[in-house]
Formats: structure tokens, C-alpha cells, sequence
């Protein structure tokens, strides 16, 4: 069998480009009708993950870098989803403002082995990095504008997933996204 050169989930990421699995801390952002100035919401998420994909990334980057050309591999928005602290994902207090329900600690053991069900995703702590037990809810992520991303990166970064397990979990997130609602019939 050949062997794997990865050698740790977590790792340190080169260069000041994003990645795909780049795990960010403490980020803000306004959600809301931009026509409208009530009704906005300031989301901050303690934990997120970049789901955007990286052969995507690394062309809008190389693009930017290289002045000359055409802007056809420039991205606008990076895709990101929130990562909540598994004890406040089970308490049901991980998204503030929000009233969610507290899961039961079979769903939290399911979550926990990547198990069965398909709209979470299990990363687990790494204390090199700080990274307590989180939990990916794939039915809440955002699209955020490319700029601010990168503006705040140096803030904002903790540490990037290696590559088969970011592979693992674009797999896990987009099965989730393309998962066919049937109607119930009544045969």
C-alpha cells in the first residue's frame, strides 16, 4: 500500500493566498436587504470554514498577481460555512440570536464519527492550533465578497485542513447541496 505523506489533519498554510479548508476565527459580517437600512443582522461567527474550491482560488490569485490578461478567473464571493464549538452546537446556543434546539447526544455522537448524517460535519480539536471540537451545519453558509475575505485573513486565519480531509469535506458539503427532495406520496 503507499503510503500517505500527510501526516496531520490541521496544518499551517503557504504563501498569503486562501485554501479551500482554511479554518478562520472571529468572523463578522453584515447580513441583510441592502436596499433597506432596518432589518440588517451582524453575524459573528467564532469559527468558519472556506468551502470555495481551491483550483478556483489558486487561478482567481495567480490572475490578480499577474496584471496583464483578462479578469475571467477573478472570483467576487468566497463560499464559507459557519463551525460551531461542538458543546454550544449540542446546547443549541452556538448561533447568537438564533433559537435553535438543543440535539440529543445520539445526533451529537452520529455528528461526532461523520456518520450517517449527511448535513454535518465533524472537524476534530487540534490544540497546535486552538481548534476546539467543531460542528459544520452545511444547511447555514454564506458567500462573502472576495476583498474582505483577504483583507481580514491576517486577523481572521487559524489554520487549513490538508488536503484529502478538505477534499472529504467538499465531497460531504456538496452531496449535501445536491441531495434530490422527493414529494411523499400516498400510494
Amino acid at each position: 500500500m503507499l503510503r500517505s505523506k500527510i501526516e496531520k489533519k490541521y496544518r499551517k498554510g503557504e504563501n498569503n493566498r486562501l485554501y479551500q479548508g482554511d479554518i478562520l476565527r472571529n468572523l463578522s459580517f453584515i447580513v441583510g436587504n441592502p436596499e433597506k437600512t432596518e432589518g440588517k443582522d451582524c453575524i459573528d461567527l467564532p469559527f468558519a470554514v472556506l468551502l470555495s474550491q481551491d483550483c478556483d482560488l489558486e487561478a482567481d490569485f495567480k490572475c490578480r498577481e499577474q496584471t496583464i490578461g483578462n479578469q475571467d478567473k477573478y472570483l467576487l464571493s468566497l463560499l464559507v460555512c459557519p463551525a460551531f464549538n461542538i458543546g454550544e452546537f449540542a446546547n443549541g446556543t452556538h448561533f447568537a440570536n438564533w433559537q435553535m434546539e438543543p440535539q440529543s447526544s445520539k445526533l451529537i455522537e452520529k455528528i461526532q464519527k461523520n456518520d450517517t448524517h449527511k448535513r454535518f460535519h465533524f472537524l476534530s480539536k487540534n490544540t497546535e492550533f486552538f481548534v476546539p471540537d467543531l460542528v459544520l451545519d452545511f444547511k447555514h453558509f454564506f458567500t462573502l465578497p472576495r476583498d474582505y475575505l483577504y483583507s481580514q485573513e491576517k486577523d481572521v486565519y487559524v489554520a487549513s485542513l490538508s488536503e484529502l480531509f478538505r477534499e472529504e469535506l467538499s465531497q460531504r458539503f456538496s452531496n449535501y447541496l445536491s441531495r434530490i427532495g422527493l414529494p411523499e406520496l400516498n400510494d
